[in-house]
């Protein structure tokens, strides 16, 4: 239960922050804030057999993994990049 709260807290202090205006969805921080909070839940989603939970964290997870990729190829991530952290 502590690992699947810590995921949740991750994905929406991302979502909190790229809200406010404070992190843009093209950074590095908010695509792994979601890749690691979403690999949290799922992991623990599988742990603990709720297949629902883990259909939607492990395609959170994938989509979060493919924008890091683009990103680090020098595609980018989507979205805007606007905000505090790059």
């Amino acid at each position: 239960m502590t690992v699947q709260l810590i995921g949740s807290a991750l994905i929406l202090l991302a979502f909190v922050l790229a809200q406010a205006g404070r992190l843009g969805t093209g950074t590095w921080s908010y695509l792994w804030l979601n890749f690691v909070g979403s690999g949290l839940t799922a992991g623990d989603a599988l742990y603990e057999r709720q297949w629902g939970f883990l259909l939607l964290e492990g395609a959170w997870m994938v989509v979060s993994l493919l924008s890091l990729a683009k990103k680090a190829r020098g595609g980018g991530a989507g979205g805007d990049s606007a905000g505090a952290a790059r």
